[in-house]
C-alpha cells in the first residue's frame, strides 16, 4: 500500500513542481491570516467545538471521529446531529466500552443525518469499538499503520478505514471514504488535523503521529483558494489536488503543512472576512507584519 501511494505522490509532486511557481511573498500573508484568525473564538459554528469539552484524549478521539464523519451538509444540521449522538455517549469511551452491537442499534434507532441512518452510524461506532479493543485506542490503531519512511499519512489512513469498514460491516463509503479510490478524504484529514496538531485551535492528543505527515483537508472551498493562490492546477478537488496543495504549503511550513488550514477556511465562511481582498493582497507585496 505504501509503495503505491508513495510512488504516486512522488510523481504528482514532481509534475507539480514543473508547472507551479509558488509566490515567495505569500508566506507573510499566510502568517498574518494565521495570527488574526487561528483563535478559539473563531471556531464556532464548527464540529471542532465539541472536542474542547473532552480533556481526555480517549474521549476526544471518539468525539472527533463522530464530528468529522458527520461534517457534511448544513452546519446547523451537522451540529444538531453531533449533539444528538453525543447526548447518548456520556462519557464516550465508557459508553463504547460497555456497548454491544444490539445496544448501539437500539440507542440510535431513528437517527438520521441527511442520508446517514442510525444503522450506519451504529456500524461506524461498532467498528470504532473493535479498533479500540484491538489496539487500545483509535490513535494507537491509526499509528500502527504508519511507518517512519511513509511520506504522508495515506497508508495508515487506508488501513484505518479498511479496518473500521470491515469490523463495522459498512458496505457504503458515505461515512468512510477511501484514499485508494482517489478521494480527497476531506473529513478524515480534518479529523487528523484536530487530533495531531496542537495550538490555539486544534486540541491534539495523538502524539505518535508527526504533523509533518498530515494532508490538507480539501473541499471545494479550499480547492478554489488553492487554484487562486497557484498552489494547484488540478480541476477537481480530489486526492491529487490535496497532495499538490499540501506540497505547496510544505514549502512554507515543512513540519506543519496544514498550519494555515483553519485560518484559510474562515475566509468565505465568516461574515467578517474578505476572501477576495485576501487573494488580491496576495498578488501584491505584503504590507502586514507577520
Amino acid at each position: 500500500m505504501e509503495r503505491a501511494f508513495s510512488k504516486g505522490a512522488a510523481r504528482r509532486s514532481a509534475a507539480g513542481k514543473g508547472r507551479r511557481r509558488i509566490r515567495p511573498g505569500l508566506l507573510p500573508h499566510l502568517e498574518a491570516l494565521y495570527s488574526r484568525y487561528n483563535r478559539r473564538e473563531f471556531v464556532a459554528p464548527d464540529p471542532l467545538q465539541f472536542l474542547f469539552a473532552y480533556p481526555d484524549p480517549f474521549d476526544r478521539e471518539i468525539v472527533g471521529m463522530i464530528g468529522s464523519a458527520l461534517a457534511f451538509g448544513n452546519v446547523k444540521q451537522i451540529l444538531h446531529s453531533v449533539d444528538q449522538v453525543l447526548a447518548h455517549m456520556a462519557p464516550p469511551r465508557h459508553f463504547l466500552d460497555a456497548a454491544t452491537r444490539r445496544s448501539l442499534e437500539r440507542t440510535f434507532h431513528g437517527f438520521r443525518h441527511r442520508y446517514i441512518t442510525g444503522r450506519e452510524l451504529s456500524a461506524l461506532l461498532w467498528g470504532m469499538k473493535q479498533a479500540i479493543e484491538r489496539h487500545g485506542s483509535l490513535g494507537a490503531c491509526y499509528a500502527s499503520g504508519l511507518q517512519p519512511d511513509h511520506p504522508t499519512v495515506l497508508p495508515a489512513l487506508q488501513d484505518y478505514v479498511q479496518l473500521l469498514r470491515a469490523e463495522g460491516g459498512l458496505s457504503k463509503n458515505y461515512l468512510l471514504a477511501e484514499p485508494a479510490k482517489g478521494s480527497a478524504c476531506k473529513r478524515h484529514h480534518l479529523f487528523l488535523r484536530w487530533m495531531v496538531r496542537k495550538d490555539a485551535v486544534d486540541p491534539g492528543g495523538w502524539e505518535a503521529i508527526p504533523p509533518a505527515k498530515l494532508i490538507i483537508p480539501v473541499d471545494t472551498h479550499m480547492h478554489r483558494i488553492g487554484l487562486a493562490l497557484g498552489l494547484t492546477r488540478r480541476k477537481q478537488a480530489n486526492l491529487a489536488a490535496a497532495l499538490e496543495i499540501t506540497a505547496a504549503f510544505r514549502k512554507f511550513a515543512p513540519e506543519d503543512p496544514v498550519r494555515y488550514d483553519f485560518s484559510l477556511t474562515r475566509l468565505g465562511i465568516r461574515k467578517d472576512t474578505d476572501l477576495v481582498g485576501f487573494l488580491t493582497a496576495c498578488r501584491r507585496p505584503c504590507k502586514y507584519v507577520a
